[in-house]
Formats: C-alpha cells, structure tokens, sequence
C-alpha cells in the first residue's frame, strides 16, 4: 500500500505536458543591421527609424513542419526581418501583435533573382484573409490586433522556392 502512494504522484507528474518556446539567437532569423549600432536590450532586433522604443518584446521563431512562424510586436516596426527557406514547401508567417495601424506596407526582398517567393495572404485581426500579392503588400487593416503576413512560394511561377530572403515592413 505505501508503494502505491509513493508511485502515483510520481505517475501523476511524468503525465504532465509541457508547451517550450524557445527564443532564436541571433542568427539565420536575426533582423538586419542598419548602421554600426546594436542595442542589446532588443535581442538582434534593430530599429529603423531614429528614435528607439520605450519598450522592445523579444520575437520569437519557432518551426512547426513545414511552417516557420516568427512573433513580433507592432511596436517594433519599421524594421527588416530575415530569414530562409530550406525545403521546397515551406512558409513563413509574421505575427505581428497589438497592430493598431490604419495600414501595413511590407516588401520581399529574395536573396537570389531567381527566387520563388511572395505574400500568398494576409490574416487579419477579425480572422478574415486576403491574397494571394506579390512582392510588395499595401493593406488598409480596419480592426485593430493580431495580424498575420504569410509567405511562400508562387504556384503559377517558376523558380526555385529555397533560399534567404528579407521582408521589410513599415
């Protein structure tokens, strides 16, 4: 009988399921530098405009099959994210958090002229999509929140769908 109490807790918290988000170095995901100066408060993440943020939330990257998501905040624009693709189905969300913006401008930037990549759709914060774009995306967002910017490869194109790229939003 006491083993039996001594082996249910045990039981009860090998059950127990843990959900890890792990946060990127600066690396492969990293936002690009511009100009000679990194802060270390914002984790890689640079700034574009003159003036730096009150306060910087750390982005996140976390792959999920064949999805690449990366969380940002809205406070955290303008800037210029980085990031590759490996395999020939993969896409790569932004989650742009708290965006409060009447509109979103964001541009792709492959790193190969040959590459096939663009925004396939956008999620709004009402949960609504729109899509597929180009290159170059300019919405007009009429609710507040999260918003998502996805991004692939073009299935009426040619082209290889692997390869670094860049996505610039303002």
């Amino acid at each position: 009988m006491k083993k039996l109490l001594a082996i249910v807790p045990l039981l009860l918290l090998s059950c127990q399921k843990n959900e890890s988000i792990t946060e990127t170095s600066v690396g492969q995901d990293s936002v690009l530098l511009v100009g000679n100066e990194m802060d270390s408060s914002t984790n890689g993440l640079v700034v574009l405009d003159q003036e730096k943020p009150k306060s910087v939330t750390k982005a996140f990257r976390v792959i999920d099959g064949d999805s690449v998501i990366k969380t940002i905040n809205a406070d955290m624009i303008p800037l210029t994210v980085s990031d590759e693709f490996t395999t020939d189905q993969q896409k790569y969300i932004l989650k742009i958090k708290n965006f409060s913006e009447k509109k979103i401008n964001a541009t792709i930037n492959p790193g190969a002229a040959d590459m096939n990549v663009r925004f396939n759709q956008i999620k709004y914060a009402d949960g609504t999509f729109d899509g597929p774009f180009g290159l170059q995306i300019t919405q007009d967002i009429n609710k507040p929140g999260e918003i998502w910017l996805i991004v692939g490869k073009n299935l009426m194109a040619s082209g290889k769908p692997t390869g670094k790229f860049t996505i610039s939003l303002k």
